[in-house]
């Protein structure tokens, strides 16, 4: 199963990632979003970095997220009348009494399931949560052989300040499982607290795919139409693609 962000990681999301990966794939999955007539769920909701601005521009969204602390980060900035639309609950198994016309998964939140049942129960989740002619949508990386074998160590990703005169930084380093299609990620973030700088790091795997393994994947799943783009402009798999965008439809 999926492991979840600690308290400090909530804490920082928002600021790390708006700046990460905003520029990458929220265009993408907000326009998804606003195209989308009936009800939208996003999986891996996290701290509301998707969530907000669509619920704001009118969308009939709900959320889940298995981590306590990013669903307590997002309660803080919704109106009570909203808490309603997020519930902690996992892909694998969710349950919500409504269809949707639109499931997300952004943001890696399928290669956190790292095993191969988990896998086929979250499709098969989804699909019974889609309504008619519904669509899901979820991305994972495509692989980098060099750092899948040689690993990264002690990559600053981030450095900013989080308050005037008070700065966070994340140190990221991986080390690879290949036999067992891995990526041991430590997180480690640094932040100015009072007059110290305190540290904390966050050990998780990510599991890995590969097109073909990908296809087979969805194939045995109850899905049975589906596309996989490179990138969020919506183009086809070439050489250089960075992303897998697996698009399925019910």
């Amino acid at each position: 199963m999926a492991h979840e962000y600690p308290e400090t990681f909530a804490r920082f999301y928002d600021l790390i990632y708006h700046h990460l990966r905003d520029s990458a794939d929220s265009a993408f999955y907000l326009g998804e979003i606003s195209s989308t007539k009936g009800k939208v769920l996003e999986i891996g909701t996290g701290t509301g970095r998707f969530f907000l601005t669509a619920l704001n521009e009118g969308a009939d969204i709900y959320g889940i997220d298995i981590s306590p602390s990013m669903i307590n980060v997002l309660r803080t900035k919704l109106d009570k009348k909203d808490f309603h639309r997020v519930s902690l609950q996992s892909i694998v198994d969710f349950s919500l009494d409504m269809e949707f016309d639109l499931i997300i998964a952004p943001f890696r939140v399928f290669m956190h399931l790292l095993e191969k049942d988990d896998q086929i129960k979250a499709l098969n989740n989804v699909f019974r949560h889609l309504s008619k002619d519904g669509k899901f949508i979820f991305d994972v990386f495509v692989p980098n052989l060099n750092a899948l074998i040689n690993g990264i160590s002690n990559q600053v990703d981030f450095d900013g300040e989080y308050e005037p005169g008070k700065r966070v930084r994340r140190i990221v380093s991986t080390s690879p499982d290949l036999h067992n299609q891995l990526i041991n990620i430590d997180f480690l973030i640094e932040w100015d607290e009072g007059n110290e700088t305190r540290q904390q790091h966050w050990l998780t795997p990510l599991r890995y795919f590969f097109r073909f393994e990908l296809e087979h994947l969805i194939e045995r799943s109850d899905f049975r139409n589906y596309k996989i783009l490179g990138d969020f402009q919506g183009n086809g798999l070439i050489d250089k693609s960075v992303e897998f965008i697996v698009v399925c439809r019910k």
